[in-house]
């Protein structure tokens, strides 16, 4: 089973980077490329992949697994599903996964800040994520990270945020951490951030 996602090309001949964007739970693949225009970077290549599973409450809903259980069912499937994509994606963009950000929202960045301990990605953007469990790196050098939480997010508490950052840091990555005084959202204060972290970090690259 391959995950399905809706592709964004570069306006240029050659993408100079890509970014993969996951949905949060209840939502697909659909929700998140009209953002793209907001964040300004027409040199990348943008992904969208639809989690595996249907929501059992939200009719054409997907989910990366079940928040109603424990033991969050299905995410050791999506997590395996979702790591074999992503080393799909090079032959597919030309890009390798050190050109590549892993972005997230809610769920979405829930499974960023999982399956980003295991790719040597350019970066990390979680937002209004959370962390499933302690971390277990399997790469030497973690990716810079954003953590951005909105200070009124009555679906995933603002904790959760301090404690991936807290995590991250002391796991030695580079995190920066933004609060804003929104809810359970992408504001486009987000949107400007995130360009500024993506620029910031390519802008090193030799």
């Amino acid at each position: 089973m391959s995950l399905k996602s809706i592709s964004i090309p570069t306006q240029n001949a050659h993408p100079v980077g890509v970014i993969v964007s996951l949905h949060g739970s209840g939502s697909n693949c659909y929700d998140l490329p009209s953002l793209v225009p907001l964040l300004n970077l027409p040199e990348y290549h943008f992904e969208f992949p639809d989690a595996p599973f249907p929501h059992h409450r939200v009719p054409g809903g997907k989910m990366w697994y079940n928040l109603t259980t424990k033991e969050y069912q299905g995410l050791a499937e999506s997590r395996e599903m979702l790591k074999d994509w992503l080393v799909s994606l090079e032959s597919k963009t030309g890009i390798p996964l050190s050109g590549t950000f892993l972005v997230g929202f809610s769920q979405g960045g829930a499974m960023t800040l999982d399956v980003g301990l295991s790719f040597p990605f350019a970066g990390l953007i979680s937002l209004s994520g959370y962390l499933h469990s302690e971390p277990q790196p399997s790469i030497e050098v973690l990716p810079p990270t954003l953590i951005v939480h909105g200070k009124q997010d009555m679906v995933v508490p603002l904790a959760a945020a301090v404690r991936s950052r807290d995590t991250f840091t002391a796991l030695g990555a580079s995190v920066e951490y933004r609060e804003f005084d929104m809810g359970h959202e992408i504001q486009p204060e987000v949107m400007d951030l995130m360009r500024s972290f993506v620029v910031q970090i390519m802008s090193k690259v030799d």
